[in-house]
């Protein structure tokens, strides 16, 4: 693409998107599992259900995702932020972060935080973010 797609950027909360794009950022992503060929309309639900969902378009093609888990009140921790590799280097994964905060901080939530991946700290720092000192990101195995 030769002109910066910033320009024809449109951010916004979502309830519902393509199931195709949202397999596709997946992918891109990496997390998309083997398994979840058979069941895909989780996603459907992963959108509409999530506090803050925020879609990156150009025109109508979603590009870039991301979300919050919250109660809307006081706490929200922020996850599954993604951008189509074409388009990652240009900013619009940080726009994603600041609208997901800007969101959140209008329902007056006042911790917001997340689990970065190894590598992606300095990612997030650059926008406000900073390591727990003395805690430790847990996964349920059960």
């Amino acid at each position: 693409m030769s002109e910066d797609p910033s320009a024809q950027l449109i951010i916004k909360t979502i309830k519902a998107a393509s199931m195709e794009e949202l397999i596709q950022l997946y992918k891109e992503a990496g997390w998309w599992e083997p398994s979840y060929d058979c069941h895909p309309e989780f996603l459907n639900y992963i959108v509409k259900n999530s506090a803050l969902f925020v879609g990156a378009f150009l025109g109508k093609k979603l590009i870039g995702m991301g979300r919050a888990l919250s109660d809307l009140s006081s706490d929200a921790y922020i996850q599954d932020v993604a951008v189509l590799k074409e388009f990652r280097g240009k900013g619009i994964g940080k726009k994603i972060i600041q609208t997901l905060i800007e969101k959140l901080k209008e329902n007056n939530v006042d911790w917001i935080g997340l689990v970065a991946q190894p590598g992606t700290s300095s990612f997030y720092k650059e926008l406000g973010f900073e390591i727990l000192k003395d805690h430790v990101p847990l996964k349920y195995k059960g």
